[in-house]
């Protein structure tokens, strides 16, 4: 269906948890007949961080109130009373919002580093609250020093778009001996996209917090489709997107980006006023493993890393792609030479086939491999790292004349093996969507949507199956509401179901939420 509807209105530009606020689960006579002035602040089913136990400093990094494009601007010091040396420290969000306001896109800064990126959910008339907590223990070596706060959440506030966000962001630092797996350095790129690594760095990754935004059709990339196809949003070749990283001109990594799902997605709010898809509040970044480049990236000279995004209409925006590089250094040794030693890039597919018809459709396929391989020497030996990804995506998406109706089912994998000093890291992820949009008679439109956050790792250390993990998170949603009325007629009604599960080497969690009409029925937990 046309975008004027309602599609998501971003503005601008493990690692998960929203934390629960408010009362507990509705009794069924409690759960109103439709959606009225108010709703049950936002929450997800993902599991808070957790913490360890002992003292702690509270640092406030952000106190602010979005209105405008307007970046705030402070500064952070670091906590005097903890040390500079920390077991963990986390991050937390919390905002506060009312009226009627799109969703909105945004990030935090601290000295120069993203450490969160993160949308905002649409308010009630009479205002919510919601919090997003996430672990930054990584980026402690930005946290050791005074450092400049940039924050902005992009906003428009005006006779119709009334809701201002106020947020505070806060990082507590929990005194203890670190578990020696954050970096030694978190690095920025330079204005020029150049990144100058310590000469004794030995292993090197970048992350780079890729959405696609800005309130053109790259919010809903999956949904594009090839020139021919007669749809409102069109991009070249079609809904296919890889985000590519590259090391003096030369692809260095590949991976596929997370179908975020924004919270006024699909052209139906009321899917996401209590439960937002899976990663909305809290965007993971893309790792990449930069190792084998090392040998290259440790001459001392500056060495040009871009990150480009597949798919993309050549001069169209709607791609933001900061990145962080996190190094690890060799602490007995001024310099680590090494050496590039594989790099074999498989052929590019991507293929969008339109077939028209009464119900139009589009038939995609895309695929790509990447191997590298590369070692340094270290004081503690040679050490070779081989780093192997494989993508693929297949979707199939209908729609009719005037896009009254309009489905997607789409998968997307991203196969990823590490392999250093004999040990061995296996990532299979997948991401599902599958729903359909229709706008029926007297302007109902109904919303029918699944989405899947998917993810299994084994580590191991030759035969030995070492560690292992698998995540599951699912949401459904089926949300119906009267299109182009004012709000008080739109006579909504929605139901939706989150279940988080996470299992493996280190224990159990399973958590599911379920709502109806704004009212959260079931908060159920099975570890």
């Amino acid at each position: 269906m046309k975008r004027r509807i309602v599609m998501s209105m971003l503005a601008g530009a493990a690692l998960l948890a929203s934390t629960f606020l408010g009362s507990g689960p509705a009794h069924a006579a409690d759960v109103p007949a439709e959606f009225g002035t108010d709703w049950h602040d936002p929450v997800t089913a993902a599991p808070p961080v957790p913490k360890p136990a002992g003292a702690s400093c509270e640092v406030t990094v952000v106190r602010a109130q979005f209105r405008d494009f307007t970046p705030y601007r402070g500064a952070y010091t670091p906590p005097g009373d903890c040390g500079d040396r920390w077991s963990k420290v986390v991050l937390r969000l919390d905002g506060k919002v009312k009226g009627r306001q799109y969703d909105r896109l945004g990030y935090l800064h601290v000295g120069g580093v993203e450490i969160l990126r993160t949308s905002t959910p649409q308010p009630s008339p009479d205002g919510i609250e919601w919090s997003v907590e996430k672990d930054v223990t990584r980026y402690s070596d930005t946290f050791r020093r005074a450092q400049d706060v940039e924050m902005l959440i992009g906003n428009v506030v005006d006779d119709t778009y009334t809701g201002v966000l106020d947020v505070t962001v806060t990082l507590t630092f929990y005194r203890g001996r670190p578990d020696g797996t954050s970096p030694d350095r978190v690095l920025t790129l330079g204005g020029d996209s150049t990144l100058t690594t310590p000469r004794n760095s030995e292993r090197i990754l970048a992350e780079v917090y890729a959405t696609g935004s800005g309130g053109g059709c790259e919010e809903y990339w999956y949904l594009s489709v090839p020139d021919p196809a007669p749809y409102s949003c069109k991009a070249g070749r079609g809904p296919y997107r890889e985000v590519q990283i590259s090391v003096d001109g030369r692809l260095a990594g590949i991976a596929t980006p997370f179908p975020t799902v924004w919270t006024g997605g699909w052209s139906n709010p009321f899917l996401w006023y209590v439960t937002p898809g899976p990663r909305a509040f809290d965007i993971k970044p893309i790792t990449y493993d930069l190792t084998p480049f090392a040998g290259i990236l440790n001459d001392g000279r500056p060495h040009r890393v871009e990150v480009s995004v597949v798919g993309v209409p050549e001069g169209q925006t709607g791609w933001s792609t900061p990145v962080n590089v996190l190094v690890w250094q060799d602490e007995h040794r001024a310099r680590v030479t090494g050496k590039l030693t594989a790099h074999r890039a498989g052929e590019l597919t991507d293929s969008s086939a339109y077939t028209p018809g009464a119900e139009h459709r589009v038939d995609t396929e895309g695929a790509h491999r990447l191997t590298v391989a590369g070692y340094v020497d270290t004081s503690h030996g040679r050490v070779t790292t081989t780093v192997s990804r494989s993508l693929a995506h297949a979707s199939v998406h209908r729609w009719t004349d005037g896009e009254t109706t309009d489905g997607l089912n789409a998968t997307w994998t991203d196969d990823e093996s590490v392999t250093s000093d004999g040990r061995t890291t296996r990532t299979h992820r997948t991401y599902t969507m599958d729903g359909t949009t229709t706008l029926g008679a007297g302007d109902r439109l109904r919303t029918v949507l699944t989405l899947g956050d998917r993810a299994t790792t084994v580590a191991s250390h030759g035969a030995r199956r070492a560690a292992w993990s698998r995540l599951d998170d699912s949401y459904t949603g089926d949300a119906t509401y009267t299109a182009n009325v004012p709000r008080d007629q739109r006579h909504a009604v929605g139901a939706t179901s989150e279940r988080y599960r996470q299992y493996g080497s280190r224990g159990c969690y399973d958590r599911t939420l379920t709502t109806a009409q704004g009212v959260l029925t079931e908060d159920h937990r099975r570890c």
